[in-house]
């Protein structure tokens, strides 16, 4: 169960990853595409074509993430990204205010590649800033800047990147929180309070869970249901608390004699479903009679009393053209027939 609701827990926040993506590329799509129509008007046509080609490959990025291709659209998106805003750098864009779309850069990067690969390709997008800049002219002609402008670029860069990640710091531990609250609720969900074991809802969707493995694979699957003998006695002898520490105490014994890819539950008051996956009637037999007979030799102390009790068990194999719920009332047959035979008694 704790599987199926990481599983979940992934899958919704890849889905919710695509569609930040996807909307990074529709804004860079739009943006640049208007951009390059305005450029038309001017006299770098050079600048007009890169960002044209800047906008086809943010749609390229858009329809990548609207399929969930993350990773792909991800390196379109930021990538893409830097390389337009080295050529603003370099040529200066309109009227040498091409540095100034930069600061965009540093919040994409750190949502897009994470806190710690973010901050890393910054450095280096930032490194190949300062080269472009104090480029000498004589090796190759590009816009030049003052040394006031670009020192209050760079500053300003830095303390950008320095919030950006700041705040992708305090968004993922909040994240992490929020995961760690939803996952405590989701257990407090499917537990019972006080056996700590799976309840009924948890149950039954572990049975469904392991119904199609068994229309998967063909193996068999089968159940216990265990009922206490002559609970209500043993509430009006020893009070609510004695009771509630039998059922504490069995449900250990419960656990303690089963394997690891079985599953106890509490099925509702004194009864206890144990779900036995690749388990045959016959073998659920054998331990079903190896429960019974621990939970008969166990004695429960309760405020210097003892307390034995015995319960009665019925077995139930899963067959073809049987659901969950024929499953279940043939086990609760089973265990009427074992009660009915006498208490303390394993049917079939």
């Amino acid at each position: 169960m704790r599987a199926l609701i990481k599983q979940h827990k992934n899958s919704n926040s890849g889905q919710q990853q695509a569609r930040v993506i996807a909307l990074f590329s529709l804004v860079g799509m739009s943006i640049t595409f208007l951009m390059g129509l305005l450029s038309l008007f001017g006299p770098n046509n050079t600048l007009s074509i890169v960002l044209f080609i800047a906008s086809a490959i943010y749609l390229i990025a858009f329809f990548s993430a609207n399929k969930l291709e993350i990773k792909i659209g991800s390196m379109l998106v930021i990538y893409s990204l830097y390389l337009l805003m080295f050529y603003l750098i370099f040529s200066g864009g309109v009227e040498q205010t091409g540095p100034l779309w930069i600061f965009i850069v540093a919040p994409v990067s750190v949502y897009v590649l994470g806190l710690r690969n973010g901050l890393i390709n910054l450095l280096i997008f930032l490194t190949v800033i300062c080269i472009i800049i104090l480029l000498p002219q004589h090796i190759i002609e590009h816009a030049q800047y003052s040394n006031s402008y670009t020192l209050r670029l760079i500053l300003s860069f830095v303390t950008l990147s320095f919030l950006s990640a700041l705040y992708e710091f305090s968004r993922m531990q909040s994240y992490r929180n929020a995961l760690e609250i939803s996952a405590q609720f989701q257990e407090l969900a499917m537990r019972d309070p006080l056996t700590k074991l799976a309840n009924r809802r948890n149950a039954a969707a572990v049975l469904e869970q392991e119904k199609a493995r068994v229309i998967r694979n063909n193996e068999p699957l089968s159940v216990l249901l265990c009922d206490l003998d002559h609970f209500k006695a043993v509430n009006d002898k020893f009070g609510h608390n004695g009771g509630d520490m039998v059922l504490v105490e069995l449900s250990a014994l419960f656990t303690q004699h089963v394997r690891e890819q079985d599953c106890v539950a509490r099925w509702g008051g004194e009864e206890f479903l144990i779900i036995l996956p690749q388990t045959s009637a016959e073998h659920a037999s054998i331990i079903a009679e190896k429960i019974r007979s621990n939970v008969e030799q166990h004695t429960v102390n309760f405020l210097s009393q003892q307390i034995n009790v015995t319960i009665s068990i019925g077995i139930s194999q899963l067959s073809e053209d049987q659901n969950i719920d024929e499953l279940i009332n043939t086990a609760d047959k089973c265990l009427y027939q074992a009660k009915t035979l006498g208490r303390n008694r394993v049917y079939p």
